[in-house]
């Protein structure tokens, strides 16, 4: 069960308030964090000492997150792509989830701090059967 933030709205004594749910900003997390070159996916964790990569349906599954009064701290878990420089790459996708999460939901990100769960050697695949063919 997620819980709510609550954004206080409107005048003062007003008593209307915004609730965004932790899904949400895990949501938004993981789509940022996939629009970053480099990153071959978001990573579910270690199931039974393997790495489970996960498709764009399940971005927030890649995700966690901690949300407070008016801030927030994200784990991310990714997958990179196999040559990328890794420190790069994860400060990019801090940079981009902190932007897009401040900007969608008004908390302050506190932290971003990136798990690389694995590497992806899949692109390097395909151009190889391409040279075969």
């Amino acid at each position: 069960m997620s819980k709510d933030q609550t954004v206080p709205r409107g005048g003062e004594g007003a008593e209307s308030s915004v609730r965004i749910a932790d899904d949400v900003v895990a949501v938004i997390a993981g789509i940022a964090a996939m629009e970053v070159d480099g990153v071959a996916g978001m990573a579910g964790g270690l199931v039974s000492g393997m790495v489970e990569m996960l498709g764009k349906k399940n971005l927030a599954k890649g995700v966690k997150v901690q949300v407070g009064e008016r801030e927030c701290a994200i784990d991310i878990y990714l997958v990179v792509e196999y040559g990328v420089r890794i420190p790069d790459v994860a400060q990019r996708v801090q940079e981009n989830v902190k932007r897009a999460v401040e900007s969608m939901t008004g908390l302050d990100v506190v932290e971003v701090n990136i798990h690389v769960q694995g590497v992806s050697f899949q692109t390097e695949a395909r151009d190889d059967e391409a040279r075969v063919r």
